[in-house]
């Protein structure tokens, strides 16, 4: 028995050991761990440098740092850098900019821009319906579910993508920017935005309740009412700190409504005029991919791609080039960004020099890991070619007068790795490619990495 005791315990403290150690960092593994750094007088000189200059200054390749060549073969005729300031709305810039692109082509105007701020207060009251609807949509999933933790974790915010110029500018129109000009919220939507989401969240809290003793068929009707006053509210704040949108307004001697004037500067079918290109190697080409709630009012449409290898969305991108139209365009900006130059280039920077190690990830890798993803949209208007293959790209950029004179300058090897998204029009799209359009998207979800929207 004694004996039988023994054996128990030391069975209970073996167990206990290995509890303790599997998988943790143990003594024996600390010491080989230590050994990867020696301490040597190369250590030590980086060590000091890092102490008193960022990771970036000093991975700066010495190598590449002459400015690029700014010559380009084909470029959009474009007019005025715009500037979206401390807000997320580098999506509404860069689509406002592809129309004032046609719009100063097509009326041979000076500089000119539509306005922002009008299109974004009506984009925050269609994403909070969105929200609140989706919610009483919602409101028989438990509060734990996926869908509905991610309707409260983003009720509202100010980023997006195409999908909203197109939804927004077809049901509301557009004005020319000194008719509802931009204002200090508007151009640090932060605050704004904090008091929305956390209305927003208590407003969902109470539409997913019912009042006690009332009867089924009469709450649909009470829920759309009790959504209207919310709406009342949030539109009350947005008329506060971005102003009251024009129904009527003069330019040039002449009155119009938003939608009147969309008709006369644009005039074509936003809609259904652009096809949305994608370059993600996580997943099929040649299938199209809808994501779910990825669209900024609740009659518009959701985001809707096909997938292509990139070299294929480079003849669409140099056709429209060649053609002086310009693209929405979004990728993963800060990646090999070197900003004062404001040029995008795979050689900027050495970091596996400076911190010797090796980065390894291509860019199917680099989406599946949350390592990159498309994080802002420009407005891609010129491309260099050499013999017809295309040697770098330029791209309108909405931070105001940084970088190349408000642009940015991308290496073609750099696009290939780090763009994400085209948004092109229809006629310079191969058959074959429209064909795939015809497909039944694929529904992603709205939490995908992916598709969190440009800001």
């Amino acid at each position: 028995m004694k004996k039988i005791s023994i054996i128990i315990a030391m069975m209970a403290a073996a167990i206990t050991a290995f509890a303790q150690t599997k998988g943790s960092i143990t003594p024996e593994m600390l010491d080989e761990i230590k050994t990867g750094y020696q301490g040597t007088a190369s250590d030590k000189a980086l060590r000091n440098a890092l102490n008193t200059t960022a990771i970036n200054v000093l991975a700066a390749n010495a190598e590449n740092i002459a400015m690029i060549n700014t010559d380009f073969t084909d470029r959009v005729k474009t007019k005025g850098i715009t500037n979206q300031k401390q807000s997320g709305r580098c999506w509404l810039f860069t689509g406002l900019n592809v129309l004032r692109a046609a719009a100063i082509e097509k009326h041979n105007l000076g500089e000119f821009q539509f306005s922002q701020n009008y299109c974004f207060f009506w984009d925050q009251l269609e994403k909070a319906n969105l929200f609140l609807q989706a919610i009483i949509d919602t409101r028989d999933l438990d509060i734990t579910d996926r869908r509905v933790d991610w309707l409260f974790s983003n009720p509202i915010g100010d980023g997006g993508t195409f999908t909203g110029v197109a939804n927004l500018v077809t049901k509301y129109g557009v004005v020319p920017s000194d008719v509802m000009p931009e204002t200090l919220v508007s151009n640090a939507t932060n605050n704004m935005s904090s008091q929305l989401r956390t209305l927003l969240r208590q407003d969902g809290l109470r539409l997913r309740e019912t009042p006690a003793g009332m009867k089924a068929k009469d709450v649909p009707a009470y829920l759309q009412k009790q959504k209207t006053a919310m709406l009342k509210e949030v539109y009350h704040i947005l008329a506060l700190c971005l102003g009251v949108p024009p129904t009527e307004f003069e330019y040039k001697g002449k009155t119009y409504t938003p939608q009147q004037f969309y008709a006369e500067m644009v005039g074509f079918d936003l809609e259904n005029n652009y096809v949305m290109l994608m370059n993600d190697p996580s997943r099929e080409y040649g299938k199209v991919y809808e994501i779910e709630y990825d669209r900024h009012t609740y009659d518009g449409q959701n985001w809707l791609y096909v997938n292509l290898p990139v070299e294929r969305i480079k003849e669409m991108a140099i056709a429209s080039i060649k053609d002086n139209k310009a693209m929405y365009f979004s990728c993963d900006v800060g990646k090999f960004l070197d900003r004062p130059k404001g040029v995008a280039d795979l050689k900027n920077f050495d970091y596996e020099s400076l911190l010797g190690v090796k980065f390894t990830m291509d860019k199917k890798e680099r989406i599946l890991t949350h390592a990159s993803g498309s994080s802002h949209a420009m407005t891609l208007i010129a491309v260099d070619l050499k013999d017809g293959v295309p040697q770098k790209w330029m791209v309108e950029n909405s931070w105001g007068n940084t970088g190349y004179n408000g642009f940015l300058i991308m290496t073609d090897e750099w696009f290939n790795e780090y763009m994400f998204r085209l948004v092109v029009e229809k006629m310079y799209v191969p058959e074959d490619v429209k064909k795939m359009l015809e497909q039944k998207p694929v529904k992603l979800p709205s939490w995908d990495p992916m598709f969190l929207g440009e800001e």
